[in-house]
């Protein structure tokens, strides 16, 4: 599904989220699809459990002072998704998901650090780490400069 088909979705679904349609439309879709273009496909693969829950992995940083990093580790082949661990677990599954749809839940997700992308099928040695507060960072930049506008019409 393109992006705009994917972004629509979540406009649509606004209110299940408890934002609304024009916040998403005007804040938090021009920062997705921004995103989503720079990761190159528009479907990821993402682990999970049979009770529908991400696969959340934590990693210790090399300074020891830091608490572990929790993120979420998403692929763009669904092969690469299933030799991640090493040995099948019948367990965990890889689900297609819309890139907009991982992101959007990248950015509800508080509990989550970052995800790290592999964009390159076959390659698990090269990623792009998305930090949650950047995203975070950028609909907030995005919602500003909203408020700004509205202020300087009204």
């Amino acid at each position: 599904m393109d992006l705009k088909p994917q972004l629509q979705i979540l406009i649509d679904d606004a209110p299940n989220h408890g934002l609304s349609s024009v916040v998403i439309e005007k804040a938090i879709a021009p920062v997705l699809e921004i995103l989503a273009q720079q990761l190159e496909h528009l479907e990821y693969y993402i682990l999970q459990n049979l009770s529908d829950e991400w696969v959340v992995y934590s990693i210790s940083e090399q300074d020891q002072n830091q608490s572990p990093k929790r993120v979420i580790y998403v692929f763009s082949a669904v092969q690469d998704a299933g030799s991640f661990q090493g040995q099948q677990d019948p367990n965990i599954i890889a689900v297609p998901l819309p890139i907009t749809h991982i992101l959007f839940r990248l950015f509800s997700l508080s509990s989550i650090d970052s995800m790290v992308f592999f964009t390159q099928p076959g390659n698990l040695n090269t990623a792009i780490e998305l930090k949650r507060s950047d995203l975070q960072n950028l609909i907030q930049q995005q919602l500003q400069q909203l408020v700004n506008i509205t202020n300087d019409i009204a």
